[in-house]
């Protein structure tokens, strides 16, 4: 009797689950995102939108941390200073308790800011493009506006208004050249090798950042002689971060590797959600209380987190990255340097990845163009602009969006399913602002991996293009600087270039000179033939 049971349940369920589908096919909804026409079913969709959230809901938290680093809105006056002394402006540099408050608030909105951004992205996508591609603040655009653009704890050149202002301008100019249908020409005007390098140029910072003390597991380390080192230790310095004692000997720096370690054999597995679960573990370790990993310890800062913690179920409200944007400094030169770096580095991510991802699904055709492409742009680019007005940078088309499109996700409702769970994970940011830096290190170093797979498609025999794309990448981690790498890149090709262009212009000049000799020798011929008829 019981072996015949499974068997009927698994039919029972088969045949419940194709009366669903045949059901929501016929409907207006399953019309307009064109179930049958494009051979998939309601509960495919849903599957595959829930494949690819798993996949990409690490980023809920690491975008968070990443633009925390740059200290948001905090500024010195959100210092605690001692009694009758005024704070200075090292305090933001430094464990100060007042400054490290305003930090946890300011990553709550941000973690708020990033939910709604993918959420509204993804839907737009899905209902808008019928595409099934979900949304969120991209990884690359958040490390150059925390780092090279505001700056750690706010000590860039750039304040945190103006660069949100920055990403508001670059959305309305890819709202711009979308609509004109400039975007991929615009893409195409940096050389093929540099664009390359890009990618894993920014994959190498986005992992160094990840190795770091304050904002990933704590491998490397400040060093006075060698500039960098490993540390990992027992015991560093606060305001410099340097090793005091015990080298490799951090509890949390083991227990970040174990989660990587996790992370890492559920990719080799093929295992959906891997990354989520890596941190996970990290994070649920973190959260005893008594322990030498707990990110709750017995002082007065952690008490309060605890208690936040203790909520779980909690809707957060934007209150300090909302509407935070500044023109006020426009006028200078290094803010649009910064915006073209920003924008063409953003242009170069998002159309690539979008293309990438038709391609994985199928879409496109044989004059290398895919159905909802017009309108798929002219998302991505609303999406950032509505971003940039949360307080969160550049919300593109995610690659892991090509989870559910392995899952059979072929029509919007896999997009809107990743809405949908992103709408869900508003209500918990109790939970997800108690993730750990030592947790969020390791997905950093991944993300970091799967960006390097690019350096194949770079001709390393060809000199030209070899060290052009050597130099980009290079420069990006060394000099803290994704912008660096950039023009060091483009500036080697173009020296690299010069020889070309002068043996072209050679070649041309001798051409001409060839050209007019011709054309004397023809007028001279013409003129002694007519002084001959005039003696005859």
């Amino acid at each position: 009797m019981g072996e015949g049971l499974c068997p009927r349940l698994s039919s029972s369920w088969k045949n419940m689950e194709k009366g669903l589908n045949d059901a929501v096919s016929k409907t207006k909804v399953g019309k307009y995102f064109k179930l049958d026409a494009r051979k998939s079913t309601f509960t495919k969709e849903l599957r595959a939108g829930t494949a690819t959230f798993l996949t990409m809901a690490y980023i809920i938290t690491v975008n968070a941390t990443i633009l925390a680093d740059s200290g948001g809105t905090c500024s010195v006056a959100d210092c605690s200073a001692p009694v009758n002394q005024t704070a200075g402006p090292d305090c933001m540099l430094q464990p100060n308790e007042g400054y490290q408050s305003c930090l946890d608030k300011t990553k709550s909105d941000l973690i708020v800011a990033t939910v709604l951004s993918a959420m509204i992205g993804s839907f737009a996508m899905g209902i808008l493009a019928n595409l099934p591609f979900g949304l969120a603040p991209g990884m690359g655009p958040n490390a150059f506006v925390a780092y090279n653009m505001v700056g750690f704890h706010g000590s860039g050149h750039i304040s945190y208004k103006t660069a949100m202002a920055i990403v508001l301008v670059e959305g309305c100019a890819f709202f711009i050249v979308s609509a004109l249908g400039l975007r991929e020409k615009f893409a195409r005007i940096v050389p093929k090798p540099i664009r390359l390098a890009c990618a894993a140029g920014i994959g190498l910072f986005i992992a160094f950042v990840g190795l770091q003390v304050h904002q990933g597991v704590g491998l490397v380390g400040p060093d006075q002689s060698t500039l960098v080192t490993v540390t990992a230790c027992s015991s560093t310095n606060p305001v410099t971060g340097e090793c005091i004692s015990g080298k490799m000997r951090s509890p949390t720096f083991w227990l970040g590797s174990v989660g990587l370690l996790i992370t890492c054999y559920g990719l080799m597995k093929e295992i959906k959600g891997s990354m989520i679960y890596g941190i996970l573990f990290v994070t649920l370790t973190s959260w005893i209380r008594g322990t030498a990993v707990t990110y709750f310890p017995q002082t007065l800062l952690g008490d309060n987190n605890y208690k936040y913690f203790k909520k779980v179920v909690d809707f957060h409200k934007i209150q300090s990255t909302a509407g935070a944007i500044s023109f006020t400094s426009f006028n200078t030169s290094g803010t649009w340097l910064a915006f073209l770096t920003l924008f063409y580095v953003d242009m170069l991510g998002t159309t690539g990845i979008l293309y990438t991802m038709a391609e994985i699904g199928g879409f496109v055709n044989e004059k290398g163009n895919f159905e909802g492409q017009y309108m798929a742009f002219l998302v991505d680019a609303g999406s950032t602009i509505v971003g940039s007005t949360l307080g969160v940078t550049t919300t593109a088309t995610y690659v892991e969006s090509s989870a559910g499109i392995r899952e059979g996700g072929r029509t919007g409702l896999t997009a809107v399913t990743v809405g949908l769970c992103f709408l869900v994970s508003l209500f918990f940011t109790p939970l997800l602002t108690s993730v750990p830096p030592w947790a969020i290190g390791p997905s950093l170093v991944m993300v970091g991996v799967m960006m390097m797979k690019v350096v194949k498609d770079i001709d390393w025999e060809n000199i030209k293009e070899a060290v052009p794309a050597f130099i980009t990448m290079l420069l990006m981690p060394l000099t803290y600087s994704i912008a660096n790498g950039i023009v060091g890149g483009i500036g080697m090709y173009i020296a690299l270039s010069l020889y070309d262009y002068i043996v072209r212009l050679m070649a041309w000049l001798i051409k001409m000179r060839g050209m007019v000799v011709e054309e004397r020798n023809q007028v001279s011929a013409t003129a002694g033939a007519d002084l001959a008829i005039e003696v005859i």
